[in-house]
């Protein structure tokens, strides 16, 4: 996710802390999230010889073209999801990673474009289609049950009035389909107490969860985790920026999971026999955006940025039950 709201678009979060802790930087790296092209450029400048950018939306390389041919062979755009980031790297002719960046979320050029329909602060279709294809909010919002429009929001968007925003929804498109971001956000502003100084937007939670499910985001960031373990070659460095609770929980659980060698297990999953550590956390806790960030980019304020460093051990999986993925039936 970048952005900035001063009037310099498309800030990389978290750029610097991120190649601090990966340096030196040298050999293949592949951006899953290419964006605006900031960690790309970063990664590029700071020594990286090849950056692979993915992206699955096609404005992403639209917006890139007028500067992304000066870095000649030395940066690979290909379209396509993050999920298949390994697939991407082989057909790209680089196998094997020495870095993977994942800069998750929205971006500001998605949000500041009223037509992709993802912000409720600009009146625009009801879309948030990252890869502009497949269901759409719109689709959602009309045709989804009740009880599964209440699941969304409360479980990707931890919307504590969720059945009664579901509920508002339901009753208003009985009488009309609704079709504009405006309006979506005017039927959740109904349902909750005025916005307080200094509170986020009422329709945040809201439509965070809408364009989570759209996107299919956590099942996709699950499969990038597991992806990224594969591609990267020994020592090759891992790092995950998040910007809510939900997909820093899930990044944070599963380099755990990785980064131990199994056994314990809960009374919600039984033990499991010893794996050899995938990965080695560098550093072991979050870092997080500092005040000069923060003043510069607000949207820095709930980043998280992980690293981990891939060992010599096999690829391996993680149990999605054991990384607190949310369970919404009925989708994709």
């Amino acid at each position: 996710m970048t952005g900035a709201d001063n009037g310099q678009p498309h800030l990389p979060v978290l750029l610097g802390p991120l190649l601090r802790a990966v340096a030196p930087i040298s050999g293949v790296w592949l951006d899953g999230t290419f964006g605006a092209g900031g960690y790309a450029r970063g990664l590029l400048e700071a020594g990286a010889e090849i950056v692979i950018g993915i992206d699955r939306d096609p404005l992403a390389f639209e917006m890139a073209a007028p500067w992304a041919g000066a870095w000649g062979d030395r940066l690979i755009l290909v379209p396509g999801t993050f999920s298949e980031l390994d697939e991407h790297a082989a057909a790209a002719g680089h196998p094997l990673l020495d870095g993977v960046t994942l800069d998750l979320g929205v971006s500001s050029m998605q949000l500041d474009r009223a037509e992709r329909g993802f912000s409720f602060l600009r009146d625009g279709p009801l879309d948030m289609r990252m890869g502009q294809a497949g269901l759409s909010a719109e689709d959602l919002v009309n045709d989804a049950p009740e009880a599964l429009l209440a699941d969304i929001l409360f479980l990707y968007g931890e919307e504590r009035a969720a059945r009664r925003i579901a509920r508002a929804i339901v009753t208003e498109r009985a009488t009309g389909r609704i079709t504009s971001t405006l309006q979506l956000a005017g039927i959740v502003e109904s349902c909750l107490p005025r916005k307080k100084p200094g509170q986020s937007h009422p329709a945040t939670r809201s439509f965070q969860a809408i364009r989570i499910a759209v996107n299919d985001e956590l099942g996709q960031l699950v499969a990038a985790l597991a992806a990224a373990e594969r591609a990267l070659k020994p020592g090759g460095k891992l790092a995950v920026v998040t910007f809510h609770s939900i997909e820093d929980r899930i990044v944070k659980r599963y380099l755990a999971e990785r980064a131990s060698e199994g056994g314990g297990g809960s009374r919600h999953a039984p033990a499991e026999a010893h794996r050899e550590p995938g990965f080695v956390l560098t550093p072991k806790k979050a870092v997080v955006a500092d005040e000069a960030e923060i003043a510069a980019n607000p949207r820095a304020r709930s980043a998280k940025l992980r690293v981990a460093t891939r060992t010599d051990a096999p690829a391996d999986t993680v149990d999605a039950a054991r990384l607190g993925l949310p369970q919404v039936g009925g989708l994709h």
